[in-house]
């Protein structure tokens, strides 16, 4: 079965590594103090020491690997302009007018990733191609369809409902029962993404120092003592950007990050004709279940990339490609002799809110659980961290002063995930089954 299914040349290394290898970092000496230690070189740290150096100051960025190594270079690469938290939910928790704040600032950074994209010059091959919302159920389209018309009302959302009768103008698969098309958003190359903003935080003269990991932080009366396996460094401000690798060198934090493992294939080159069937418009797709399946074509058009969230720790990406590739042929039955080229995983970070946070604790300051809106509000919080270390205005965000929760007995080592992602398997169960139901009659 396994030979059937993976490519003679099957990569377990990501595909959006192809173009954008892991760069082969020139370690340089490590200063004894600096203005701003930046710990993670993701969208966030790198967002953040771009602008803090073009600012005048001197930044020392630390990465425990290769700089990207982690979620930045291996996500799927949608670039949605929603948080994965519900309007009503937000509202319920922080009150309507903070909740329509939040979710107008998740589309204010979509419009910033795009215009930094602009102005940078950064080839990622970003596009606005539109993100689809497919319902498994048709209690799910009634439920999409009232989430686009309160998003239209209070925040201005452009996007239309798609009958099942007419989803294959978008998504060429009977497995839904109608889509919302959501405008505004698109889709890019996270690999050349990450690879632009790296070398642009570089040349503004942040100093980036790779495989060094920071193994303790230390408040002290004159700043914040780093240490690494390379020496210790003051720092008179630290920035924390680490998300889903947040670990036991900031325990305060890590409590309140649920870490696991999202996983992706990419398909081997498929015919014009068939990828024109299966995705006429090239639309990004997530559908409607809690552990949900998302799709998108690759930037050239010729792949199908097929990500499944399914919460638990991956141990061997070849059994995962085969359990993957009989997923993905529910939706696309057509590529049921197609092969598996790479099969990766990456670490989301979500909070247990579903919402992504800002804050600080002393003069640490930090950004994390995304929640799966890491690339859009990842770089915008990056920014906003940087504007509350200068001191300036532009730093305030709908994401101030929030509550960042956490739960008892709950340290950072998400142990409750195999009970939650059965239990969730199960809803989704019913769901599509109800589905299939429906599709009966």
């Amino acid at each position: 079965m396994t030979a059937s299914v993976l490519a003679e040349d099957f990569s377990t290394e990501p595909y959006w590594w192809r173009e954008a290898p892991r760069p082969d970092w020139t370690e340089c000496p490590l200063p004894a103090r600096c203005d701003t230690a930046v710990v993670g070189s993701g969208y966030t740290g790198l967002m953040a020491a771009m602008t803090l150096a073009r600012a005048g100051r001197d930044v020392v960025v630390f990465e425990a690997e290769t700089p990207g190594y982690g979620a930045s270079s291996r996500n799927a690469g949608f670039v949605s302009r929603t948080l994965y938290a519900k309007l009503p939910q937000l509202a319920k928790t922080h009150g309507e007018a903070t909740a329509i704040e939040m979710m107008r600032e998740a589309g204010q950074a979509t419009d910033n990733l795009f215009a930094l994209v602009e102005e940078e010059q950064i080839r990622c091959n970003l596009v606005r191609c539109g993100r689809l919302l497919a319902a498994v159920a048709p209690a799910h389209y009634e439920s999409l369809g009232k989430q686009l018309d309160l998003l239209s009302r209070k925040i201005g959302t452009e996007g239309e409902m798609l009958p099942r009768s007419e989803q294959r103008r978008e998504i060429g698969t009977d497995y839904y029962h109608g889509l919302m098309v959501m405008r505004g958003t698109g889709t890019l190359h996270p690999g050349l993404y990450h690879q632009g903003m790296l070398e642009r935080t570089a040349t503004a003269g942040a100093a980036i120092h790779a495989r060094t990991p920071v193994t303790g932080i230390e408040e002290t009366s004159d700043g914040v003592r780093l240490t690494t396996p390379r020496g210790t460094i003051l720092a008179r401000d630290v920035v924390l950007a680490t998300n889903g690798h947040t670990g036991p060198v900031t325990p305060w934090l890590r409590r309140r990050v649920i870490s696991f493992d999202a996983a992706v294939i990419v398909t081997e080159p498929l015919p014009e004709g068939l990828m024109n069937k299966l995705l006429p418009n090239r639309g990004a797709m997530s559908d409607s279940k809690v552990n949900m399946y998302s799709v998108r074509a690759t930037p050239d058009g010729t792949r199908i990339q097929f990500m499944s969230n399914r919460g638990l720790m991956v141990r061997d990406n070849r059994a995962k490609a085969v359990e993957m590739h009989g997923h993905m042929t529910e939706l696309f039955p057509e590529l049921a002799e197609t092969k598996v080229a790479h099969c990766w995983t990456g670490k989301m970070g979500f909070s247990f809110d579903r919402t992504p946070h800002i804050g600080e604790n002393g003069r640490i300051r930090y950004a994390a659980g995304y929640s799966g809106s890491g690339l859009p509000m990842g770089t915008w919080l990056g920014k906003k961290l940087a504007h509350k270390v200068l001191g300036d205005p532009e730093g305030r965000t709908a994401f101030d002063a929030l509550t960042f929760p956490t739960k008892p007995l709950y340290w950072g080592k998400p142990w409750f995930l195999p009970a939650a992602v059965r239990y969730y398997n199960w809803k989704d169960a019913r769901a599509v089954a109800e589905g299939r139901r429906a599709q009966a009659v």
